[in-house]
C-alpha cells in the first residue's frame, strides 16, 4: 500500500469521524430535548428565575386556559438599553410561568408598533405607554390576560422600581383570572361605616368613603355584632373598632379565624371617629362612652399584646392640625403621618403607599416569643415617640398640653402589623354559654362543648390595626357632592392600604404565601464604596474652598470699610496682595479638586482592568496552563511506558 494511498484513507476516516460525531451531537440535543423537557436549571444567586411553592402551587390549580399578552415595544425602546434589558428578564419570568404551567397558560407576544392594530389592542386592554425621550416616543411594557368568560386582567406597565413584587403580581393576576368570583367581605363594626340612617336628624347616613371602595372590588356584607357563627361563603372578616362584643360572637371569630379564615382587624384605644351621642334627658350626659376598643382574649391567643389604656405620641410624625380659624397650625401628636421608613417597604400591603395618617392610634407587641409566629410590622413609629395615657384625650382643648412632661423613649412603636403561625383557641373551656337555662341536659352540653376547635388548621393570617380612625374620611380622602355625585379626592394612602391588605388576605393561602423576591440588577458595591469615599473628600475639600471664599470676602470687607476713600473702586496694595494671594489658593484647591476625581477615575479603571482580566484572559490562561499540564504528563508517561 503506497502513502499516497494511506494518506487518502487517513483522510476518510478523518472526515468520517467528524461527519459521526456531528450526527452524535445532533442525536444527543434532540435526545435531551425530548428526555429533559421542562427540566430547568437556575444557577442565579437569588433564584430569580425559580417561582416560589405558593405560585407553583397557583399555577397547579389552573382550571381552565388562560390567555396573556405580553406588549413590549421594541423599536421605540432601542435607545433606551436599561428598559429592554429589564423587559426581557420580565419576559422570560413570564415565560416560566408558562412552562410551568402545564399549558394551562397561552402566551402571546406583541409589539405594539405605533398607529397599528397592536397598539390599538394595547390601548384597549388599558395598558400605558410611558414616554421615553423628548421627540415624543412612547413604549408599552405590560401584560394583559383573559380567561374563558372574557374577564380581563391588566398590569399597565412592568415599573423597573416594583421588581421585587414581580411574581406576586403575575401570581395574582393568574390567581384572579382562574377565581373570578369577587371575594365576600364579612364587616363587623360598631362604627356608622356602612350607609345607615339616623333617627335624630331623620336623614339617611352615607357609607364611608373605604366601604363604597372596598364594594367596587368586593362583595360586602355586614354582619351583626351578635352573630354566634361566620358564613362559610364568607372570604375574609373585616373588623372595625369591636366594643363589647358578646362570647358568642367573638368565639365566632375564633373558630373561623382557627379554620383558615383571614381577618383584618382594628382596635383603637381611643377612637375619634366614635362620636358618643348626647342623652335627649340630660345633655350633660353622654351614650356610648367610653370610646376604646380591645379583642383581648383573641389578640392574647393569636400572639399580639395590645393595651387599650395607651396610645403612641410622636414628635417626628406629628401632623399639624387647625383647631381654630383664629390660630395658626398646631402639631398634634397623637395623630401621626407615617412616611418613609415607617412605613414598611418589604410587604406587598405596604410597598408603594406615600403617606398614611392615623388619629390617637394604640401600639402592638409580640406578646410570645413563639419561633412559628410571625410578626410583622407594617406601620411603625419613629424613635421619638412614647406611650401617653388615653385619659387625657377625653378632655383635650389644647393639644399644645400633650408637649407637656412628653419624653421620647428612643423605642418604635408598631402601629400596624401582619400576624402568621399557628394558634391555639382563645376559648380552651370550650364554647360559651349562650343562655343561662339550668334544666339543659348536661350530656347534651358537654356534647356541644367538644364540636370546636382547639387549635389552627396550619397558619392563621390576620392583619391587625391599633386604630381604626385611619377609615374615616377626613384621614384620609376629601368629598364632595358635584350635580348629585359625591366626588372623592384622596390626600393620603389610606384607602390603599386597606384595599391592598384585602387584596392580599382574601386571595388564596398560596398567594399570602407570595412574597417580595430579591432584586434581579447587581450593583457594583467595591465601586459605590469607592465613589461615597472620594465623594466624601470631595465635599470636604469643597467646604474648605468656600471656607476660603467666604474668609477672603471678609477680608477684603474689611480692609474696604478701614479706607478713608471707602467709596472708591481702586485697590490699595494691601487689598490687591490679599487678592493675589486668594486666587492663588483658589487655584491650588482647584488642583486637590480635579487631582481627587482624577484618582477616583484611575481606581475604578484599574478594578474594571482587572475584571476584564479575569473574565477575558484568566480563565483561558488557566485551561491553557491545565492542558499543557495534561498533555506533558501524558508525554511522560508514554516515556515511561517505552523504556
Amino acid at each position: 500500500m503506497t502513502q499516497k494511498t494511506l494518506t487518502q484513507k487517513r483522510k476518510l476516516m478523518s472526515l468520517s469521524g467528524l461527519a459521526i460525531m456531528a450526527v452524535l451531537f445532533v442525536a444527543i440535543i434532540i435526545l435531551s430535548n425530548n428526555l429533559f423537557r421542562g427540566a430547568r436549571l437556575d444557577l442565579t444567586e437569588s433564584g430569580f428565575y425559580s417561582l416560589s411553592d405558593g405560585t407553583k402551587a397557583v399555577l397547579d390549580k389552573i382550571d381552565e386556559p388562560i390567555n396573556l399578552y405580553f406588549f413590549f415595544s421594541q423599536d421605540s425602546s432601542r435607545e433606551n438599553p436599561f428598559l429592554r434589558d429589564y423587559a426581557a428578564r420580565v419576559r422570560e419570568f413570564v415565560e416560566e410561568f408558562v412552562a410551568q404551567s402545564n399549558g394551562k397558560l397561552r402566551l402571546t407576544v406583541v409589539d405594539p408598533v405605533p398607529f397599528s392594530e397592536e397598539e390599538d389592542r394595547a390601548a384597549q386592554f388599558g395598558l400605558q405607554a410611558v414616554p421615553v425621550n423628548v421627540q415624543g416616543s412612547s413604549v408599552y411594557l405590560g401584560l394583559a390576560g383573559t380567561n374563558s368568560v372574557d374577564d380581563v386582567m391588566v398590569i399597565p406597565f412592568f415599573r423597573p422600581d416594583k421588581e421585587t413584587f414581580l411574581e406576586y403580581d403575575l401570581a395574582r393576576l393568574v390567581f384572579s383570572l382562574a377565581n373570578p368570583k369577587k371575594p365576600i367581605i364579612g364587616v363587623i363594626s360598631s362604627l356608622p361605616i356602612t350607609a345607615g340612617f339616623d333617627p335624630a336628624t331623620r336623614r339617611t347616613l352615607p357609607a364611608w368613603t373605604i366601604i363604597e371602595q372596598i364594594g367596587q372590588l368586593f362583595d360586602v356584607r355586614t354582619l351583626a355584632p351578635s352573630i354566634d357563627t361566620v358564613d362559610e361563603d364568607i372570604d375574609l372578616l373585616m373588623i372595625v373598632h369591636p366594643k363589647n362584643l358578646s362570647d358568642g360572637a367573638r368565639f365566632a371569630i375564633d373558630q373561623y379565624v382557627l379554620g383558615g379564615g383571614r381577618a383584618l382587624v382594628f382596635v383603637d384605644p381611643y377612637s375619634e371617629a366614635d362620636q358618643p351621642r348626647q342623652d335627649p334627658t340630660n345633655p350633660m350626659v353622654a351614650i356610648g362612652a367610653p370610646r376604646d376598643s380591645d379583642l383581648p382574649d383573641l389578640l392574647r391567643a393569636w400572639g399580639v399584646g395590645y393595651d387599650k389604656q395607651l396610645l403612641v405620641g410622636d414628635a417626628e410624625l406629628a401632623l399639624s392640625i387647625n383647631v381654630s380659624p383664629t390660630q395658626p397650625p398646631i402639631r398634634h401628636l397623637a395623630i401621626l403621618s407615617f412616611i418613609g421608613d415607617t412605613i414598611n417597604r418589604d410587604e406587598i400591603i405596604t410597598a408603594d403607599l406615600e403617606r398614611v395618617i392615623a388619629g390617637t392610634a394604640g401600639f402592638l407587641t409580640k406578646a410570645r416569643e413563639d419561633d412559628a409566629l410571625q410578626f410583622v410590622p407594617l406601620l411603625t413609629s419613629s424613635t421619638r415617640a412614647a406611650p401617653i395615657n388615653a385619659d387625657r384625650f377625653m378632655f383635650l382643648p389644647d393639644p399644645m398640653v400633650l408637649f407637656d412632661g412628653f419624653q421620647p423613649t428612643g423605642e418604635k412603636y408598631v402601629i400596624a402589623a401582619r400576624v402568621q403561625g399557628p394558634a391555639k383557641t382563645a376559648f380552651p373551656d370550650g364554647p360559651p354559654d349562650q343562655n343561662d337555662e339550668e334544666d339543659e341536659d348536661d350530656d347534651d352540653e358537654d356534647e356541644e362543648k367538644g364540636d370546636y376547635l382547639t387549635e389552627s388548621d396550619g397558619d392563621i393570617n390576620v392583619v391587625i390595626f391599633a386604630d381604626s380612625d385611619l377609615l374615616a374620611d377626613r384621614f384620609w380622602v376629601q368629598t364632595q357632592n358635584f350635580l348629585g355625585r359625591r366626588l372623592s379626592s384622596a390626600f393620603a394612602s389610606n384607602g390603599d392600604l386597606i384595599v391592598n391588605s384585602l387584596d392580599v388576605m382574601a386571595g388564596s393561602e398560596d398567594l399570602i404565601g407570595v412574597r417580595s423576591r430579591a432584586s434581579y440588577s447587581r450593583p457594583f458595591l467595591r465601586v459605590e464604596e469607592m465613589q461615597r469615599q472620594a465623594d466624601a473628600q470631595f465635599r470636604t475639600t469643597e467646604q474648605g474652598l468656600q471656607q476660603e471664599l467666604r474668609e477672603m470676602e471678609r477680608r477684603l470687607t474689611e480692609l474696604q470699610s478701614q479706607r478713608e476713600d471707602a467709596g472708591s473702586l481702586i485697590l490699595t496694595d494691601e487689598q490687591r496682595m490679599e487678592l493675589e494671594r486668594f486666587q492663588e489658593e483658589r487655584i491650588r484647591i482647584r488642583k486637590e479638586l480635579r487631582q481627587v476625581r482624577h484618582d477616583l477615575n484611575q481606581d475604578i479603571d484599574r478594578l474594571g482592568a482587572w475584571l476584564k482580566f479575569i473574565n477575558i484572559a484568566l480563565v483561558p490562561i488557566l485551561l491553557s496552563l491545565m492542558a499543557l499540564a495534561a498533555f506533558f504528563i501524558r508525554t511522560r508517561r508514554k516515556e515511561g511506558l517505552a523504556t
